[in-house]
């Protein structure tokens, strides 16, 4: 993955967002391992969804999410990334649509 420190991408409070692979990262902000190891994660969560289908999931998901959101905690893809991003071996063990355990309510763990 090529990351690319700038001042635009992503919008303000927003650490790092990956657009196809590459990693945007906002001027100043610390970006470690484990950034870079969540990253990843959905680097292998885009592959598998064929690049679009990654997108347009995580938008539904994200607007149901918007509009249903004391029941639901996070896209299904954030909360894959986010236990497992200090797992630095996740990637090469991970089992392919392993999101899709993510995909309930209250699945983020704490």
């Amino acid at each position: 993955m090529k990351v690319i420190y700038n001042k635009f991408i992503p919008f303000k409070g927003y650490k790092a967002m990956n657009l196809f692979g590459i990693v945007f990262v906002r001027k100043g902000a610390k970006f470690d391992t484990y950034d870079y190891n969540h990253e990843h994660i959905h680097l292998k969560q885009m592959q598998e969804m064929l690049w679009i289908f990654y997108y347009l999931w995580y938008a539904i998901e994200y607007l149901i999410i918007m509009f249903l959101a004391k029941w639901y905690h996070d896209v299904s893809f954030e909360e894959e990334a986010h236990n497992n991003d200090h797992d630095l071996d996740y990637t090469k063990v991970r089992k392919h649509y392993a999101w899709v355990k993510y995909v309930k309510l209250r699945s983020y763990k704490k």
